[in-house]
């Protein structure tokens, strides 16, 4: 992801390996990291059994809060697509009960929304 990327708040695709470098601690036996996206300090990823979104907070990041939402729980999403002059797509998630998508992701080109699409449709839906 490149710095101008970042700064702007689009997502970048991060792999499975440094996500379970960094993450594989907070999974439960059988729990498998599918994909991850890094925003600036912020990372949200996609399990088999969750979506797991990490905020690092405060001037240094050393505070973080881990929120985990399990995919039954989400109501609704919806994908925008990036159009020729745009420079990211977007990501927005309803939680069951909420009225305002809970959850806004932006991603930038190297990221493929519709795999992403595909990923939480699979859990949502399936």
């Amino acid at each position: 992801m490149g710095l101008f990327s970042g700064l702007m708040g689009n997502a970048g695709a991060v792999s499975q390996e440094q996500l379970n470098k960094d993450y594989g601690k907070l999974l439960i036996d059988k729990e498998t990291i599918e994909m991850g996206f890094k925003l600036i300090r912020d990372t949200f990823i996609f399990t088999n059994k969750r979506l797991i979104l990490i905020d690092k907070q405060g001037l240094t990041g050393s505070k973080t809060e881990y929120r985990s939402i399990v995919y039954k729980s989400i109501s609704r999403f919806s994908v925008e697509t990036a159009g020729t002059f745009d420079l990211d797509a977007e990501l927005k998630i309803w939680i069951s009960g909420e009225i305002n998508p809970s959850i806004k992701k932006q991603f930038n080109r190297s990221v493929d929304v519709y795999e992403v699409q595909k990923v939480l449709a699979h859990h949502v839906l399936g």
